[in-house]
């Protein structure tokens, strides 16, 4: 249990990598990670796209005001939710943040650094577009990866417990 939780206490938002390339099992098994999420019915509604490809990197960035960490990570997947697979699409939207949050979990426990990137949302159709994306997926956003370029010392702040428990019926 303590692994867990120091894996995910210790887990920060990356936003500057450094240039150095990923190996692409490492990759793969960040998508292993992601694939092994809890989804109703066990539908599994998620596709993902891997981009090293700087070209593409720079299509995706411009349409962000995120751009620089786009173009500097050096893996990117967007993700989208396979409409052709719903089930409940808000669960299944949740499905789809489960295995997010697997990935930036995942990509943490390699010695690697992640951020989940969602205001690139607004460029939704644009985004699928570039990516070539059939019509049953839809756009959610983008987990960017790399080895970390930055201080992952710097302190974060969460709300006590006793402020995100409404109610306790013991």
């Amino acid at each position: 249990m303590k692994e867990c939780l120091d894996l995910i206490k210790n887990r920060k938002s990356i936003r500057h990598f450094a240039s150095r390339d990923i190996d692409i099992e490492l990759i793969r098994n960040i998508l292993e990670a992601a694939r092994w999420a809890p989804s109703g019915l066990n539908n599994q509604p998620w596709k993902f796209v891997i981009v090293k490809n700087r070209e593409i990197k720079e299509k995706i960035g411009n349409l962000s005001h995120y751009k620089r960490i786009f173009i500097e990570a050096p893996v990117l997947i967007p993700f989208f939710l396979d409409t052709s697979s719903l089930y409940h699409r808000e669960k299944d939207i949740m499905g789809l943040g489960a295995a997010v949050e697997n990935m930036l979990l995942a990509a943490e426990s390699m010695g690697l650094g992640s951020v989940w990137l969602g205001e690139i949302i607004k460029a939704k159709e644009e985004v699928e577009k570039i990516l070539s994306m059939p019509d049953d997926t839809e756009f959610f956003g983008v987990v960017a990866i790399g080895y970390p370029n930055e201080n992952k010392t710097r302190e974060r702040k969460r709300k006590k417990l006793s402020e995100i428990i409404e109610k306790e019926f013991l």
